[in-house]
């Protein structure tokens, strides 16, 4: 800021809170993963498992299943001491296919509320959009462990409810953001407030195994849930839809504001347009977002939802280590992401890079990097450093889709920015609900490195299809289609429209 400027600008402070409020979304969606791990009683699966598998081999002459021990795939880890380790055992007998729906029923809320979200954002109050998605999550988290006491479909609905508040989250901040982020500054401010959902993941999976370590699991829900509860009192106080609705924005910042969003690239916005559904749908680069928001969800997913299954039954990490090495990725995401995008900004300040080149360069960072990891880790087996220093990095150069295509919605329609975030995440959520019933089916009764290397191969093929379909249609230039309808929305614009824009504008109100 210039002299006489403010000592925190307010637009920081939005972005913290941005960030804080994405990592308690992302937090609570995650804590189950590494709850469930002590929930379920896998010993009495396994039985569960073996007498099955006895009744089975009584009918066809065999008894092969009962020398296999259906928990673990790799060996014991070396502990340097005799004591044997001791099975981790919770109330629940949830097999996998049951465990699948659980973690994958957030999923299925989350799908639903996208596009109203995004709409009601644009048109009323992004701020009061974000504050609700993340009250209802620190609601239903605390009733988490009543709902799990009572059955495994009363989780299931609590579960959905979470992520019906939660769907509504990353059209708002989109919007937002377009009022918010500077030109200059707009690959810094959105990472580090996407950055949330990797910071909600490293404080999550840690906390949570220290709490159900000491406290018991139904500890992860009340303690986060309740902590979380203060944001929500923080968002209202320092937050507002736009610079020019904060009552207590410094002047020299709002002349800031005024001066660099002037030319269009965001500010003011037109609130109440139409969606030109048409000439949308016709847009390469929309669909280049949409494809890659989905093939990279799949892998982002495989690594959030599954990440601590992996490391127990195959790794054979206990709860504590689990969620400790299952967050050391994230913090490592979290760091990328930051340095990536400031150099990102540097790098375009100087002219050398245009902002397509800045979105392929780390979608194909985030796409092309994490497939070779995984690949490692299916040949990296039992190698337990080898597995955890490839997971880590392939989390933390998934971080490339923060200045890639998870950025890209507000370059090609800023007018539209929540419509079009609500569109690419609605189809970038199909994966969130299919990667743990994916993965539930594969494993079921058979947690072997055979079945998560084919896991593995099929997150690296879709990661592929990204890489290659991003870079084919994608652009980091305003689409003529964001102003087909600006002429009749404020009387500014309408007088400037190209030829092919007055012709768009005809076509999208057909």
């Amino acid at each position: 800021m210039a002299e006489g400027g403010p000592c925190v600008p307010a637009r920081y402070i939005f972005t913290a809170l941005v960030s804080i409020g994405l990592a308690i979304i992302y937090g609570l969606k995650v804590n189950l993963s590494v709850a469930i791990v002590v929930m379920i009683n896998s010993t009495e699966l396994a039985l569960m498992k073996l007498t099955e598998d006895d009744h089975h081999g009584s009918h066809h002459g065999s008894n092969e299943s009962m020398s296999v021990n259906p928990e673990f795939a790799c060996p014991a880890p070396d502990t340097g001491s005799n004591v044997t380790v001791v099975a981790q055992d919770g109330p629940f007998a949830w097999p996998e296919p049951t465990q699948g729906l659980v973690l994958g029923a957030y999923f299925w809320g989350y799908i639903l509320t996208q596009i109203p979200g995004g709409r009601v954002a644009e048109m009323f109050s992004a701020k009061w959009v974000i504050w609700g998605s993340v009250l209802v999550n620190v609601i239903f988290t605390i009733l988490t462990p009543v709902a799990a006491n009572i059955s495994y479909i009363a989780v299931l609905v609590v579960r959905f409810i979470e992520g019906l508040g939660a769907g509504v989250s990353l059209p708002a901040i989109h919007v937002m953001l377009t009022k918010w982020a500077l030109p200059q500054e707009r690959n810094m401010i959105s990472s580090l407030a996407y950055a949330g959902m990797a910071l909600g993941t490293v404080i999550s999976l840690p906390f949570s195994g220290i709490l159900a370590a000491a406290f018991g699991w139904e500890s992860v829900f009340y303690v986060q849930g309740g902590l979380a509860m203060v944001w929500c009192v923080l968002w209202l106080v320092f937050v507002y839809d736009s610079p020019q609705d904060h009552p207590r924005i410094h002047p020299a910042e709002l002349e800031l504001f005024e001066s660099c969003m002037a030319g269009g690239g965001g500010g003011h916005g037109h609130s109440n347009l139409p969606v030109p559904w048409k000439a949308l749908l016709k847009s390469g680069p929309f669909w280049a977002i949409l494809i890659a928001h989905s093939c990279n969800n799949f892998g982002w997913y495989m690594l959030l939802v599954e990440l601590p299954t992996y490391m127990k039954h195959i790794l054979r990490f206990n709860i504590s280590e689990n969620a400790l090495l299952s967050a050391v990725p994230y913090l490592s995401l979290w760091i990328f992401s930051v340095i990536w995008s400031n150099r990102l900004d540097w790098a375009k300040s100087k002219g050398w890079i245009s902002t397509t080149t800045v979105r392929k360069l780390s979608t194909a960072v985030g796409s092309l990097l994490p497939a070779l990891c995984f690949v490692g880790v299916s040949f990296a087996g039992c190698d337990r450093q080898a597995a955890v220093a490839l997971m880590t990095l392939g989390t933390m150069f998934i971080a490339g889709m923060y200045c890639g295509f998870l950025s890209n919605h507000i370059d090609i329609a800023p007018n539209y920015a929540g419509t079009l975030m609500a569109l690419t995440n609605t189809a970038a959520t199909i994966p969130g609900f299919i990667v743990p019933v994916f993965v539930g089916e594969m494993t079921h009764g058979n947690q072997s490195l055979g079945q998560w290397q084919i896991i593995f191969f099929t997150t690296s093929a879709v990661l592929l299809v990204e890489l290659v379909m991003y870079t084919f249609l994608a652009s980091g230039e305003e689409q003529p289609w964001n102003k087909a309808y600006t002429g009749g929305a404020d009387g500014k614009n309408g007088a400037h429209l190209s030829p092919e824009e007055e012709k768009l504008n005809k076509t999208s109100r057909a």
